[in-house]
């Protein structure tokens, strides 16, 4: 435990982004660090409101149960998750997208004693970084089109670009690959209609683009730990 607790120094830092949630665990999924947007987005008065806690006193039972499954296989494999895209639901009543890594973090002698969390907040950029009209009819076409089958190749033809070009252009302004940022248009219609209406889970899913129900499910589940059932009940029960 003093191994992790001494790079709080890195939490100080992470304060003062507040697009930005840090904190380190510890073998057993307790929080050690928590930075200043974490406790907030938790609904917590402060940080020793977390320390010691685990997920599943800070988050919904499908989304701690998520966290601790990539935490089990982050400590049995060693292996970093990176980019890993996640629509959150936070205890303020908050959701938000975000691009999430997961760092393990090693004693002297080479044994993992916790991990390192990181979440960049995934905000919509302005026009003017879109760098020019056609571009931006593209990123207008997954915005509005999105429950209609779109092809990269068309929309990089809109944007009067290579599919090369496209991608990389969409990676600069987005951080996320065009199938990211259109699944992420679904999912977001998905989201609104569970929240704001009462249709049935196949009707949402047809016209928010998907193929089928399963389909969405299993994307919403990947997303966020939860099945549109349970994201549609937490919603409700906390507005």
């Amino acid at each position: 435990m003093a191994n992790i607790a001494s790079t709080a120094y890195i939490e100080a830092m992470f304060d003062h982004m507040p697009d930005v949630v840090f904190c380190i665990k510890d073998r057993a999924g307790r929080y050690v660090l928590m930075s200043k947007a974490c406790v907030e987005r938790c609904g917590l008065n402060n940080k020793q409101d977390a320390i010691g806690k685990t997920a599943f006193a800070l988050f919904p039972a499908p989304m701690a149960e998520r966290y601790a499954r990539q935490d089990e296989l982050l400590f049995k494999n060693g292996k970093p998750i990176i980019d890993s895209l996640d629509l959150t639901v936070y205890r303020d009543h908050s959701t938000g997208w975000c691009l999430s890594m997961k760092q393990p973090l090693y004693d002297k002698s080479g044994d993992i004693i916790g991990l390192a969390c990181l979440s960049k907040d995934l905000v919509e950029p302005s026009r003017a970084r879109m760098i020019d009209s056609d571009f931006s009819a593209a990123v207008d076409m997954m915005r509005e089109r999105y429950a209609e089958t779109l092809r990269v190749e068309d929309l990089a033809r809109q944007a009067k670009l290579s599919v090369p070009q496209f991608e990389r252009r969409m990676k600069k302004i987005f951080q996320l690959s065009a199938a990211q940022y259109l699944m992420k248009a679904r999912v977001d219609a998905a989201a609104r209609l569970l929240q704001h209406t009462s249709k049935s889970i196949s009707d949402i899913a047809q016209q928010a683009g998907f193929s089928d129900q399963s389909r969405l499910s299993r994307l919403f589940r990947r997303v966020t730990g939860m099945t549109p059932g349970q994201y549609r009940q937490i919603i409700r029960e906390w507005h």
